[in-house]
This record gives structure tokens, sequence and C-alpha cells, in this order.
């Protein structure tokens, strides 16, 4: 999944999520230096790279979250709809339902007592199904999305924390190099006095 973020970290210590290598806080920013072996700009540069990676991933991670936030609702209705014809089953009433020939496009069928369900299962394959084994395909399809979606959210929570992290540790190094600049400078005037 992230698998651009495989470069190696001077973060000692930092955890790790589903390959999303995390942000370490920088408190004392010479220690932090000093033990990664970068320069200031060095660390920067480093900093941001990951920062692009951390944010590369949450686009991908936002773009899988908006695919299964609609795909639910898709398995619930052919859920109701699988439910409807049980429910009809043995009444011998026919059941009218409207159905998308193509985009936008309508039209209404009759359909008639019938043990059987067809269900897409993707790249324009359809199987026959009976009715209580496309129930149970699509209760469980419906769970693993449930399930696909609950972690997701976890992963993004998780990557928002490291950006987090990384941002203020920018600020943290940047601040701190203007802070050595600023006495570097007050050191030379003073010894020029």
């Amino acid at each position: 999944m992230a698998s651009s973020l495989t470069a190696s970290s001077p973060a000692s210590g930092a955890t790790e999520r589903r390959g999303i290598p995390g942000a370490q806080f920088v408190e004392d920013v010479q220690t932090y230096l000093t033990q990664s072996g970068f320069d200031v700009n060095s660390a920067l540069a480093f900093l941001q790279e990951r920062l692009q990676q951390y944010k590369l991933v949450e686009m991908k991670l936002l773009a899988q979250q908006r695919d299964l936030q609609a795909k639910i609702p898709d398995i619930e209705k052919c859920l109701d709809i699988v439910a409807t014809l049980q429910a009809k089953k043995g009444t011998g009433e026919a059941v009218i339902a409207d159905f998308e020939v193509s985009e936008g496009i309508y039209s209404q069928a009759r359909i008639e007592e019938t043990g059987s369900v067809c269900l897409w299962l993707g790249a324009n394959v359809m199987l026959d199904y009976s009715s209580d084994e496309a129930n149970d395909l699509l209760k469980k399809n419906l769970d693993n999305a449930k399930a696909s979606l609950e972690v997701l959210i976890t992963d993004l929570q998780f990557l928002r924390d490291q950006v987090t992290i990384t941002q203020v540790t920018i600020a943290r190094v940047y601040n701190w190099d203007v802070h050595q600049r600023r006495t570097r400078q007050a050191s030379a005037s003073t010894a020029q006095d």
C-alpha cells in the first residue's frame, strides 16, 4: 500500500501502521540532527519529501474510502431487492421493478416468482445464485466492505497524525535554524564591536 514510503528514516522508535512509517516528534533539534547525521538543509529536504509521500498515500486512501462509501449503499440496495424477492416467494405475486438499461435510461420489468438471482461480480461477469446464496454472498460482501472502511478510516487518522507530526518537525527545524543564524550574527556583530 505504501511502497513509496519505504525510504529509511532517521527516526528511531517511530511506529508503523500497515506499511506507513511513523513520524518522529523532535523535541531537541540539535540532538535530532546529530543522531540522524543530517545538516539542517538535508533534514528539511528529507522531511519535505516524507510529507509529500504521506500526502500521496493519503490521496490513495481517500480514493479507496470514496469507492467503499459508494459501494456499501449499492450492496445494501441489492440486499433489499433479494429480501423483497424472497418475501414475494410463494405468494404468486409478481414484483414490478424499474431497472437501469443504460446510464439514465430506465425500463420497467415484471418479475415473476423465481428462486434465483443474477449478481454482477465485476469485469462483465454475472452469476446465477439461489436467493439464499445471493443473500449470504451480499451480506458477506457488505460485512467485508464495512470492515475495510473501518480499517481505512483508522489508517487515514494515523496518516493525518504523521502529517501533523512531520509539519511540526519541519517548523521546529526551520525555527531552530533561524535562531542559530541570529545567534551567530549577534555573536559576530558583538565580536566586531
